[in-house]
Protein backbone atom coordinates (compact mmCIF):
# COMPACT_ATOMS: atom_id res chain seq x y z
CA UNK A 1 0.00 0.00 0.00
CA UNK A 2 3.06 2.26 -0.52
CA UNK A 3 0.80 4.56 -3.04
CA UNK A 4 -2.13 4.73 -0.52
CA UNK A 5 -3.52 7.86 0.60
CA UNK A 6 -1.90 6.57 3.91
CA UNK A 7 1.26 7.17 3.15
CA UNK A 8 0.38 11.01 1.48
CA UNK A 9 2.25 13.70 3.84
CA UNK A 10 0.24 16.07 5.78
CA UNK A 11 0.54 19.41 8.23
CA UNK A 12 -0.75 18.48 11.76
CA UNK A 13 -0.49 21.70 14.10
CA UNK A 14 3.28 22.34 14.69
CA UNK A 15 4.55 18.65 13.30
CA UNK A 16 4.75 17.15 9.77
CA UNK A 17 3.11 13.72 9.10
CA UNK A 18 5.26 11.64 6.43
CA UNK A 19 2.31 9.33 6.62
CA UNK A 20 -1.24 9.40 7.96
CA UNK A 21 -0.82 5.83 10.62
CA UNK A 22 -1.32 7.04 14.17
CA UNK A 23 -0.82 5.36 17.35
CA UNK A 24 -3.13 6.30 19.83
CA UNK A 25 -3.11 6.43 23.19
CA UNK A 26 -3.14 2.81 24.91
CA UNK A 27 -3.39 1.67 28.53
CA UNK A 28 -0.78 -0.62 29.38
CA UNK A 29 0.09 -0.28 33.46
CA UNK A 30 3.57 -1.26 32.93
CA UNK A 31 5.08 2.67 34.77
CA UNK A 32 7.54 2.53 37.42
CA UNK A 33 7.12 1.97 41.08
CA UNK A 34 6.86 3.29 43.16
CA UNK A 35 5.90 6.82 41.97
CA UNK A 36 4.14 5.78 38.45
CA UNK A 37 7.33 6.68 36.59
CA UNK A 38 8.25 5.76 33.45
CA UNK A 39 11.29 3.53 32.66
CA UNK A 40 13.87 2.25 30.52
CA UNK A 41 11.11 -0.22 29.63
CA UNK A 42 8.38 2.51 28.71
CA UNK A 43 10.94 4.05 26.60
CA UNK A 44 11.80 1.17 24.48
CA UNK A 45 8.22 -0.19 23.69
CA UNK A 46 7.07 3.71 22.80
CA UNK A 47 10.89 3.78 20.54
CA UNK A 48 9.99 0.56 19.08
CA UNK A 49 6.55 2.07 17.45
CA UNK A 50 7.96 5.37 16.03
CA UNK A 51 8.64 6.09 12.65
CA UNK A 52 9.87 9.05 10.63
CA UNK A 53 7.54 11.55 10.20
CA UNK A 54 4.96 9.54 12.43
CA UNK A 55 2.96 10.02 15.20
CA UNK A 56 2.50 8.95 18.42
CA UNK A 57 0.12 9.65 21.33
CA UNK A 58 0.67 8.05 24.24
CA UNK A 59 -1.29 6.20 27.01
CA UNK A 60 -3.60 7.88 29.25
CA UNK A 61 -1.45 9.62 31.93
CA UNK A 62 -2.83 11.12 35.02
CA UNK A 63 -2.39 14.73 35.62
CA UNK A 64 -2.36 14.42 39.24
CA UNK A 65 -1.86 11.63 41.82
CA UNK A 66 -5.90 12.37 42.58
CA UNK A 67 -6.74 11.73 38.90
CA UNK A 68 -5.28 8.35 38.44
CA UNK A 69 -7.85 5.55 38.02
CA UNK A 70 -5.64 1.74 37.50
CA UNK A 71 -2.51 0.87 39.17
CA UNK A 72 0.26 1.02 37.51
CA UNK A 73 -0.65 3.99 35.21
CA UNK A 74 2.06 7.03 34.59
CA UNK A 75 1.61 10.42 35.98
CA UNK A 76 3.57 13.73 34.28
CA UNK A 77 2.67 15.56 38.04
CA UNK A 78 6.40 15.02 39.71
CA UNK A 79 9.47 15.33 38.88
CA UNK A 80 10.53 11.78 38.80
CA UNK A 81 7.68 11.39 35.81
CA UNK A 82 9.15 14.41 34.27
CA UNK A 83 12.76 12.87 33.79
CA UNK A 84 11.27 9.35 33.06
CA UNK A 85 8.89 10.93 30.28
CA UNK A 86 12.24 12.47 28.79
CA UNK A 87 13.08 9.48 28.32
CA UNK A 88 10.39 7.81 26.16
CA UNK A 89 10.33 11.46 24.36
CA UNK A 90 14.31 10.90 23.35
CA UNK A 91 13.86 7.52 21.90
CA UNK A 92 10.72 8.49 19.79
CA UNK A 93 12.79 11.61 18.84
CA UNK A 94 15.88 9.83 18.03
CA UNK A 95 13.88 7.81 15.49
CA UNK A 96 12.58 11.03 13.83
CA UNK A 97 9.28 10.59 15.24
CA UNK A 98 6.85 12.90 16.91
CA UNK A 99 4.73 12.51 20.24
CA UNK A 100 1.76 13.92 22.18
CA UNK A 101 1.11 13.00 25.68
CA UNK A 102 -3.10 11.52 26.36
CA UNK A 103 -3.80 14.03 29.47
CA UNK A 104 -6.45 12.87 31.48
CA UNK A 105 -8.76 12.82 34.98
CA UNK A 106 -10.60 9.48 35.60
CA UNK A 107 -13.11 11.53 37.79
CA UNK A 108 -15.29 8.06 39.27
CA UNK A 109 -13.91 5.20 37.11
CA UNK A 110 -11.18 4.40 40.19
CA UNK A 111 -11.41 2.82 43.48
CA UNK A 112 -10.87 4.54 46.72
CA UNK A 113 -7.57 2.50 47.47
CA UNK A 114 -6.38 4.42 44.91
CA UNK A 115 -7.91 7.92 45.01
CA UNK A 116 -10.92 9.26 46.70
CA UNK A 117 -13.47 9.35 44.07
CA UNK A 118 -15.12 12.75 42.49
CA UNK A 119 -17.09 13.46 39.51
CA UNK A 120 -19.75 15.80 38.42
CA UNK A 121 -22.94 14.22 40.26
CA UNK A 122 -22.55 11.30 43.05
CA UNK A 123 -23.55 8.69 41.10
CA UNK A 124 -21.78 5.60 40.51
CA UNK A 125 -20.91 3.73 36.81
CA UNK A 126 -21.90 -0.29 37.36
CA UNK A 127 -19.31 -2.79 37.20
CA UNK A 128 -16.27 -3.59 38.61
CA UNK A 129 -12.70 -1.77 39.01
CA UNK A 130 -9.52 -2.40 39.47
CA UNK A 131 -7.79 -1.68 43.02
CA UNK A 132 -4.19 -0.80 43.75
CA UNK A 133 -3.63 -4.32 44.89
CA UNK A 134 -5.34 -5.09 41.51
CA UNK A 135 -8.35 -7.32 42.75
CA UNK A 136 -11.47 -5.92 41.50
CA UNK A 137 -14.47 -4.26 43.00
CA UNK A 138 -17.73 -3.07 42.21
CA UNK A 139 -17.13 0.55 41.39
CA UNK A 140 -18.38 3.18 44.46
CA UNK A 141 -20.32 6.18 44.33
CA UNK A 142 -18.08 9.07 44.11
CA UNK A 143 -18.25 12.68 45.64
CA UNK A 144 -19.85 15.50 43.87
CA UNK A 145 -16.94 18.23 43.22
CA UNK A 146 -18.04 21.11 44.18
CA UNK A 147 -17.82 24.15 42.21
CA UNK A 148 -15.37 26.10 43.51
CA UNK A 149 -13.03 23.03 43.02
CA UNK A 150 -13.58 22.37 39.39
CA UNK A 151 -11.48 25.46 38.40
CA UNK A 152 -7.99 24.12 40.31
CA UNK A 153 -8.63 20.84 37.97
CA UNK A 154 -8.83 23.24 35.61
CA UNK A 155 -5.10 24.60 36.43
CA UNK A 156 -4.21 21.08 36.57
CA UNK A 157 -4.83 20.28 33.44
CA UNK A 158 -2.29 23.38 32.51
CA UNK A 159 0.43 22.15 35.17
CA UNK A 160 0.19 18.70 33.43
CA UNK A 161 0.64 20.83 30.07
CA UNK A 162 3.69 22.45 30.80
CA UNK A 163 5.38 19.68 32.43
CA UNK A 164 4.74 18.09 29.08
CA UNK A 165 6.78 19.86 27.12
CA UNK A 166 9.51 20.00 29.98
CA UNK A 167 9.65 16.10 29.41
CA UNK A 168 10.11 17.10 25.30
CA UNK A 169 6.65 16.11 23.88
CA UNK A 170 5.81 17.85 21.11
CA UNK A 171 2.62 18.52 22.22
CA UNK A 172 -0.47 16.86 24.36
CA UNK A 173 -3.86 15.17 23.53
CA UNK A 174 -6.94 16.32 26.04
CA UNK A 175 -8.69 13.04 26.56
CA UNK A 176 -12.34 13.72 26.86
CA UNK A 177 -13.87 10.42 26.01
CA UNK A 178 -13.72 6.93 27.24
CA UNK A 179 -15.78 7.76 30.17
CA UNK A 180 -13.77 9.92 32.52
CA UNK A 181 -14.04 12.50 34.18
CA UNK A 182 -14.39 15.49 30.92
CA UNK A 183 -16.88 12.91 29.21
CA UNK A 184 -18.87 12.61 32.79
CA UNK A 185 -19.28 16.47 32.86
CA UNK A 186 -20.43 16.16 28.90
CA UNK A 187 -23.38 13.56 29.34
CA UNK A 188 -26.49 14.07 30.77
CA UNK A 189 -26.39 10.18 31.96
CA UNK A 190 -23.08 11.13 34.71
CA UNK A 191 -23.90 15.10 35.32
CA UNK A 192 -27.12 16.06 37.28
CA UNK A 193 -25.67 19.19 38.88
CA UNK A 194 -27.73 22.29 38.61
CA UNK A 195 -24.62 24.93 38.81
CA UNK A 196 -23.12 26.25 35.56
CA UNK A 197 -21.82 23.24 34.65
CA UNK A 198 -24.50 21.46 34.46
CA UNK A 199 -27.99 21.09 32.92
CA UNK A 200 -28.14 23.15 29.35
CA UNK A 201 -25.89 21.15 26.95
CA UNK A 202 -23.72 24.60 26.81
CA UNK A 203 -23.30 24.24 30.40
CA UNK A 204 -22.07 20.44 30.26
CA UNK A 205 -19.45 21.58 27.50
CA UNK A 206 -18.53 23.92 29.44
CA UNK A 207 -15.39 22.04 32.04
CA UNK A 208 -14.12 20.66 28.58
CA UNK A 209 -13.61 24.57 27.13
CA UNK A 210 -12.04 25.42 30.21
CA UNK A 211 -9.71 22.75 30.27
CA UNK A 212 -8.93 23.42 26.31
CA UNK A 213 -8.33 26.77 27.50
CA UNK A 214 -5.79 26.15 30.05
CA UNK A 215 -3.47 23.83 27.86
CA UNK A 216 -3.75 25.99 24.82
CA UNK A 217 -2.53 28.96 27.15
CA UNK A 218 0.26 26.84 27.93
CA UNK A 219 1.30 24.86 24.79
CA UNK A 220 0.05 26.80 21.76
CA UNK A 221 -3.72 25.64 19.84
CA UNK A 222 -1.15 23.65 17.44
CA UNK A 223 0.32 21.30 20.05
CA UNK A 224 -2.80 20.59 21.14
CA UNK A 225 -5.07 17.86 20.36
CA UNK A 226 -8.08 16.77 21.85
CA UNK A 227 -10.17 13.41 21.92
CA UNK A 228 -13.75 12.87 22.00
CA UNK A 229 -16.19 9.43 21.85
CA UNK A 230 -19.80 10.89 20.47
CA UNK A 231 -22.17 8.13 21.13
CA UNK A 232 -20.18 5.97 23.36
CA UNK A 233 -21.36 4.26 26.60
CA UNK A 234 -18.00 3.02 28.04
CA UNK A 235 -18.44 2.73 31.88
CA UNK A 236 -22.10 4.12 31.61
CA UNK A 237 -22.32 7.61 30.13
CA UNK A 238 -24.47 8.95 27.76
CA UNK A 239 -26.37 11.24 26.79
CA UNK A 240 -30.51 12.34 25.84
CA UNK A 241 -29.35 14.32 22.77
CA UNK A 242 -25.61 12.81 22.17
CA UNK A 243 -26.05 14.46 18.54
CA UNK A 244 -26.85 17.57 19.48
CA UNK A 245 -24.54 17.41 22.32
CA UNK A 246 -21.20 16.58 20.19
CA UNK A 247 -22.23 19.26 17.65
CA UNK A 248 -22.00 21.78 20.44
CA UNK A 249 -18.60 20.53 21.78
CA UNK A 250 -16.98 20.03 18.66
CA UNK A 251 -18.27 23.88 17.83
CA UNK A 252 -16.56 24.79 21.04
CA UNK A 253 -13.76 23.27 20.32
CA UNK A 254 -13.35 24.59 16.70
CA UNK A 255 -12.66 28.19 18.74
CA UNK A 256 -9.68 27.61 19.98
CA UNK A 257 -8.17 26.54 16.53
CA UNK A 258 -6.52 22.34 17.88
CA UNK A 259 -3.75 20.96 16.17
CA UNK A 260 -6.79 18.04 15.44
CA UNK A 261 -10.14 16.56 16.99
CA UNK A 262 -9.54 12.97 17.59
CA UNK A 263 -13.04 10.86 17.30
CA UNK A 264 -13.96 6.90 18.18
CA UNK A 265 -16.14 4.95 16.15
CA UNK A 266 -18.99 3.41 18.76
CA UNK A 267 -18.68 0.32 16.68
CA UNK A 268 -15.97 -0.76 19.49
CA UNK A 269 -17.53 -0.92 22.43
CA UNK A 270 -15.30 -0.33 25.53
CA UNK A 271 -17.79 -2.79 27.91
CA UNK A 272 -17.56 -5.46 24.72
CA UNK A 273 -14.73 -8.01 25.75
CA UNK A 274 -15.77 -9.35 21.77
CA UNK A 275 -13.82 -7.77 18.80
CA UNK A 276 -17.47 -6.29 18.01
CA UNK A 277 -19.33 -3.20 19.18
CA UNK A 278 -22.44 -0.91 19.45
CA UNK A 279 -24.93 -2.99 16.58
CA UNK A 280 -25.77 0.12 13.67
CA UNK A 281 -23.87 2.46 15.17
CA UNK A 282 -23.68 5.65 13.23
CA UNK A 283 -20.34 6.80 11.08
CA UNK A 284 -18.73 9.44 13.53
CA UNK A 285 -16.28 10.37 10.74
CA UNK A 286 -19.34 10.73 8.13
CA UNK A 287 -21.19 12.61 10.93
CA UNK A 288 -18.62 15.33 11.97
CA UNK A 289 -16.63 15.58 9.00
CA UNK A 290 -18.79 18.37 7.89
CA UNK A 291 -18.28 20.35 11.42
CA UNK A 292 -14.73 20.23 11.68
CA UNK A 293 -12.33 22.12 9.24
CA UNK A 294 -9.24 21.32 11.03
CA UNK A 295 -7.36 17.73 10.77
CA UNK A 296 -9.31 15.23 12.05
CA UNK A 297 -8.25 12.02 13.32
CA UNK A 298 -10.45 8.87 13.44
CA UNK A 299 -10.21 5.61 15.50
CA UNK A 300 -12.43 2.47 16.20
CA UNK A 301 -11.67 -1.05 14.60
CA UNK A 302 -9.60 0.34 11.23
CA UNK A 303 -8.34 -2.06 8.62
CA UNK A 304 -5.66 -0.81 6.52
CA UNK A 305 -8.09 -1.20 4.06
CA UNK A 306 -10.93 0.57 6.00
CA UNK A 307 -8.30 3.44 6.55
CA UNK A 308 -8.31 4.23 2.72
CA UNK A 309 -11.25 4.18 2.26
CA UNK A 310 -11.63 6.76 4.79
CA UNK A 311 -9.56 8.74 3.96
CA UNK A 312 -10.04 8.64 0.31
CA UNK A 313 -13.76 9.36 1.03
CA UNK A 314 -12.58 12.77 2.89
CA UNK A 315 -14.18 11.81 6.14
CA UNK A 316 -10.93 11.55 7.74
CA UNK A 317 -7.36 12.79 7.69
CA UNK A 318 -5.54 10.43 9.61
CA UNK A 319 -6.80 6.97 11.00
CA UNK A 320 -5.44 5.66 14.56
CA UNK A 321 -4.68 1.94 15.04
CA UNK A 322 -4.91 0.93 17.98
CA UNK A 323 -4.58 -3.08 18.85
CA UNK A 324 -2.81 -3.51 16.05
CA UNK A 325 -0.01 -1.28 17.26
CA UNK A 326 0.36 -3.17 20.62
CA UNK A 327 1.09 -6.24 18.33
CA UNK A 328 3.00 -4.76 15.81
CA UNK A 329 5.50 -2.20 16.39
CA UNK A 330 6.28 -2.25 12.72
CA UNK A 331 2.93 -1.37 11.91
CA UNK A 332 3.35 1.20 9.69
CA UNK A 333 5.97 -0.60 7.19
CA UNK A 334 3.72 -3.79 7.35
CA UNK A 335 1.00 -1.32 5.81
CA UNK A 336 3.13 -0.20 3.62
CA UNK A 337 4.53 -3.22 2.15
CA UNK A 338 1.65 -5.36 2.52
CA UNK A 339 3.02 -8.20 5.41
CA UNK A 340 0.37 -9.99 7.46
CA UNK A 341 -0.12 -8.81 11.03
CA UNK A 342 0.40 -10.32 14.30
CA UNK A 343 -2.73 -11.62 16.49
CA UNK A 344 -2.37 -9.41 19.63
CA UNK A 345 -2.50 -11.75 22.69
CA UNK A 346 -5.38 -9.29 25.04
CA UNK A 347 -4.08 -11.36 27.95
CA UNK A 348 -0.63 -9.49 28.02
CA UNK A 349 -2.46 -5.95 27.46
CA UNK A 350 -2.34 -4.85 30.98
CA UNK A 351 0.26 -5.26 33.51
CA UNK A 352 3.18 -7.31 33.39
CA UNK A 353 6.65 -7.01 31.71
CA UNK A 354 8.22 -6.63 28.50
CA UNK A 355 6.25 -10.21 27.23
CA UNK A 356 3.16 -8.84 25.08
CA UNK A 357 4.79 -5.43 25.39
CA UNK A 358 8.48 -5.09 23.61
CA UNK A 359 8.64 -8.57 22.36
CA UNK A 360 6.59 -8.84 19.17
CA UNK A 361 8.23 -10.10 16.32
CA UNK A 362 9.01 -7.72 13.59
CA UNK A 363 8.03 -8.71 9.98
CA UNK A 364 11.51 -10.10 8.74
CA UNK A 365 10.79 -12.92 11.27
CA UNK A 366 9.16 -15.45 8.82
CA UNK A 367 4.85 -15.10 8.87
CA UNK A 368 4.14 -18.92 10.00
CA UNK A 369 6.92 -19.13 13.13
CA UNK A 370 4.82 -18.97 16.32
CA UNK A 371 4.69 -16.29 19.11
CA UNK A 372 4.99 -17.51 21.92
CA UNK A 373 3.62 -16.23 25.36
CA UNK A 374 4.09 -16.91 28.85
CA UNK A 375 2.59 -14.02 30.46
CA UNK A 376 -0.78 -14.24 31.92
CA UNK A 377 -2.20 -10.64 32.43
CA UNK A 378 -4.21 -9.60 35.70
CA UNK A 379 -6.85 -7.54 33.75
CA UNK A 380 -9.39 -9.01 31.94
CA UNK A 381 -11.69 -6.46 30.96
CA UNK A 382 -10.89 -3.59 28.77
CA UNK A 383 -9.35 -0.64 29.63
CA UNK A 384 -10.36 2.96 27.82
CA UNK A 385 -6.84 4.92 26.91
Amino acid sequence: MANSSLFRPLKLGSIALKHRVVMPGLTRMRAGQPGNVPTALNAEYYGQRATDGGLIITESTQISASAQGYPGTPGIHSKEQIEGWRKVTSAVHARGGSIFVQLYHVGRVSNSSIQPLVAPSAIAASGEHLTASWTREPLETPRALETDEIAGIVETFGEATRNALAAGFDGVEVHGANGYLIEQFLTSRSNHRTDRYGGSIANRVRFLSEVMGAVTAVAGADRVGVRLSPFGSFKDVGDDEPLQLYQAAVSALAQFKPAYLHIIEPRINGTDEAEGGQANAPSVAELFRPLWQGVLIVAGGYKPQTAQHVIDAGNADVVAFGRSFISNPDLVERIRIGAPLNAWNRSTFYGGNAVGYTDYRQHQVPANEPVKFTHQGVVASPVRG
